[in-house]
């Protein structure tokens, strides 16, 4: 495993808040933590950019939640670091969760780290 402190405290940066409003069902306040190109596949057909993220996330059950566990860091270039990452996500109809991966990219914009690419896939084996 490859991970460093510094890098996994980027990710941490942006992931949380990207937890929070995925919690709170608030769909405009996820994409605000994109940039405006970024590439986003979750479970359906890729989009680019901010819109495509809220659209996504605003067609989501209410009573979503996340909890992620960074499993792996790289960091290619000083402004930006990618990500793999451990989620399961929950829902309140009493669903079963659903365990997935995400690979992210997180990009520094100024001195904010924004997510430029997201792209979710099954967990193997399920």
């Amino acid at each position: 495993m490859t991970m460093t402190a510094a890098d996994a405290e980027i990710l941490r940066g942006v992931l949380d808040p990207w937890k929070a409003a995925i919690d709170a069902h608030d769909p405009e306040g996820i994409a605000e933590l994109f940039t405006e190109d970024a590439v986003f596949q979750g479970l359906h057909p890729y989009t680019v950019g901010r819109q495509g993220v809220a659209d996504y996330y605003a067609s989501q059950p209410l009573g979503l939640t996340a909890e992620y566990r960074i499993l792996e860091t790289r960091r290619p270039a000083s402004d930006f670091v990618y990500g793999y990452l451990s989620v399961e996500f929950g829902f309140a109809d009493g669903r079963p969760t659903l365990p997935v991966l995400i690979g992210v990219a997180a990009q520094r914009s100024g001195d904010d780290w924004m997510l430029a690419l997201y792209q979710v896939s099954h967990r193997p084996g399920l």
